[in-house]
């Protein structure tokens, strides 16, 4: 029988890469294992310097004489990763995170019971020291619980995590869904269900780096969103894909171009979002009215649900958006969007005035 007549070249290179493919998956599990390994020691470092203070000592001054001491004899032996300032992180992480299945060999601690910390969020494997030294900065517990899982499930990296809590993710998420939940508290860590859990109001750009300028362009901000298309889906939030930009509709011999299109495969629904520099006009809010109408009779397909429709402009009238469909119809939005990272104190004060606005109406 005739032998097959085998490509050396194509056969050598099939070969290489499911080595790669081995050693790459290897060295990634490696890497989780050893990265998850650190974090597990960070946290018994913290555990063991809390069960050391809580054993009684009669000094107030003991906790900071215990972290100077150890601060300096663990720099010695293991480097600079062990300062005084790092020390009070893991002490810190141990009071803050649970690690599943974790055994502490002095429970019930004084004042920390095993109670409380059932409640504490648990440690997830898949992400760094880094991370969850970011993760302790953020002082609201619901906030801090809110990162862990997103940065876990959503991959983000540290960079990533750190510009979320720095834009206040997750209070401009709060701000603009459903406004009883901020009076009430509610949790919000469940993946989202509805179009309004994915809305945000406003829409942090700082990474365009661009300035306040009545003289911006639609076609500018488009095209720097396009540019940063990576931070842009980090902005819009979980489960978004981008389709098109300027994506023609046909009504007849009139054409209309939508400035951009996505897909959300958490909700199984296209978005669609209208550029509008300055002030939302009862104009920009039936056009697109028109879009979601148009994808919902030609472009959706079966299986698909609703097409949300989003307005983002850089100023929104309340009044318009009373008296308008936006007021009624679940799949349309207006946002606003800012350029610049908002103070905390302009968030304190938004929120003030959202809850304002619900005893209002109650």
């Amino acid at each position: 029988m005739k032998k097959a007549v085998v490509s050396k070249t194509g056969s050598l290179d099939a070969v290489y890469s499911g080595i790669k493919k081995i050693l790459e998956e290897a060295r990634s599990t490696a890497y989780r294992a050893v990265n998850f390994a650190m974090v597990q020691a960070y946290w018994n470092v913290g555990r063991v310097i809390v069960e050391e203070e809580q054993k009684g000592k009669t000094k107030a001054d003991y906790g900071e004489y215990l972290l100077k001491e150890l601060a300096k004899r663990l720099t010695v032996e293991f480097g600079k990763g062990f300062t005084e300032t790092n020390l009070r992180y893991m002490r810190l992480f141990y009071l803050l995170f649970e690690i599943a299945n974790a055994e502490s060999s002095l429970f019930p601690l004084k004042g920390i019971h095993h109670a409380v910390r059932d409640e504490l969020p648990v440690v997830r494997p898949d992400l760094s020291w880094t991370h969850y030294r970011l993760l302790l900065k953020v002082e609201n517990e619901k906030a801090r619980t809110f990162y862990l899982n997103e940065a876990a499930e959503t991959r983000w990296r540290t960079r990533q995590l750190e510009r979320q809590i720095n834009s206040f993710y997750y209070e401009r998420l709060l701000s603009s869904k459903d406004k009883k939940p901020v009076v009430d508290e509610a949790d919000r860590n469940a993946l989202p269900a509805k179009p309004e859990d994915l809305i945000k109001d406003p829409y942090v750009l700082e990474f365009l780096n661009l300035k306040e300028n009545k003289l911006l362009l639609e076609k500018e901000l488009e095209t720097g969103l396009l540019g940063k298309l990576q931070e842009f889906l980090l902005e819009l939030g979980k489960g978004f894909s981008f389709v098109a930009r300027q994506y023609r509709i046909s009504a007849g011999n009139d054409h209309f171009y939508i400035d951009l299109v996505f897909y959300n495969y958490i909700l199984k629904c296209f978005l669609l979002i209208d550029l509008k520099i300055g002030k939302l006009t009862h104009k920009d809010i039936g056009q697109m009215d028109f879009y979601v109408r148009y994808f919902e009779g030609n472009i959706k397909a079966e299986g698909d649900n609703p097409t949300i429709g989003m307005i983002l402009c850089s100023e929104k009238n309340e009044t318009i958006v009373k008296y308008s469909v936006l007021n009624e119809n679940k799949q349309m939005f207006a946002s606003r969007y800012k350029l610049y990272l908002p103070t905390e104190e302009e968030l304190a004060k938004e929120l003030r005035h959202e809850i304002e606005l619900i005893r209002v109406e109650k």
